[in-house]
């Protein structure tokens, strides 16, 4: 974990916020996936294969890219780790707003659904800023999370299916009231356990609020196999990271992705044409 803080401070512990991307934290996804196993009624989800993208999904829209080409190294660190098995459950967080946690989240999800025989669930727990839904053409009204949570709504009819093979999304819907609550419940807690240990073919990927500002994402992080942290070159602070990782403990840190790098970090690079750059630094 020392090559984590030496990009770090590389990168600069605290430099002014700069303008926000359009592919920040304001995107949000929807799910696909022809196979519907997760609740084994693939009739019931939403078909959305028609829906425009957003530009900011890179790996469906530019699946050339070197910006795309840095997701797929993400990806094969993440299914073929040094040792042990590859973690199915991963959630996908960042110390404040705003640092492209989602933006990472989604075209994550997407990078792996492109794998031969990777299936991918993609959901979106931020109950209290939503964004995923942007990703794939979604306005954000539709039903998901909350109201699967809240109403005991069918989980088939929350599930959204998107333009990509394999990939399933469910977005937030309605924002709640009581997120934490929400979140931290029973219902969320069968929901974890029935998509991560039914399937072994699928993934999980989860988006979740920072947890400075939020006490859910503590809640959600029990459950999960590992946790990939985002942070913004010239924004977040080392001492943020290293909190983090206090919290959470180094062994469920799976690595930190450095968004809006301006130049070579580790093995990343700079890629400032839309305004993001990636670097990725494993746990060592």
């Amino acid at each position: 974990m020392g090559k984590i803080f030496r990009a770090l401070k590389k990168a600069g512990n605290n430099v002014t916020p700069e303008k926000k991307s359009a592919a920040g934290d304001d995107s949000a996804i929807i799910c696909d996936d022809s196979d519907s196993r997760v609740s084994g009624q693939s009739e019931a989800i939403t078909q959305s294969s028609s829906r425009p993208t957003n530009p900011a999904l890179v790996t469906a829209s530019k699946p050339h890219s070197p910006a795309s080409e840095q997701f797929r190294l993400l990806k094969n660190n993440i299914l073929f780790p040094e040792k042990g098995n590859p973690p199915k459950t991963i959630m996908v967080t960042s110390a404040s707003p705003h640092e492209g946690k989602s933006f990472v989240a989604a075209n994550l999800a997407v990078s792996i659904a492109q794998s031969i025989d990777e299936y991918v669930l993609l959901m979106d727990c931020d109950l209290r800023s939503p964004t995923i839904h942007t990703f794939f053409g979604y306005g954000g009204k539709e039903q998901g999370l909350s109201d699967y949570l809240a109403n005991k709504i069918p989980l088939p009819s929350v599930l959204k299916k998107v333009s990509v093979n394999k990939l399933t999304i469910l977005t937030a819907g309605q924002i709640p009231s009581n997120p934490s609550e929400l979140l931290s419940s029973g219902q969320m807690r069968r929901l974890l356990h029935e998509v991560k240990l039914r399937y072994n073919d699928r993934y999980i990927i989860i988006d979740t609020p920072p947890p400075y500002m939020t006490s859910e994402t503590n809640a959600i992080a029990r459950f999960v196999d590992g946790i990939i942290l985002v942070v913004r070159q010239g924004k977040t602070r080392t001492k943020e990271v290293a909190d983090i990782l206090d919290i959470y403990g180094r062994e469920k840190v799976l690595g930190v992705v450095t968004n809006f790098s301006k130049k070579t970090i580790g093995y990343g690079y700079g890629y400032n044409k839309i305004g993001y750059g990636y670097g990725y630094h494993q746990r060592r």
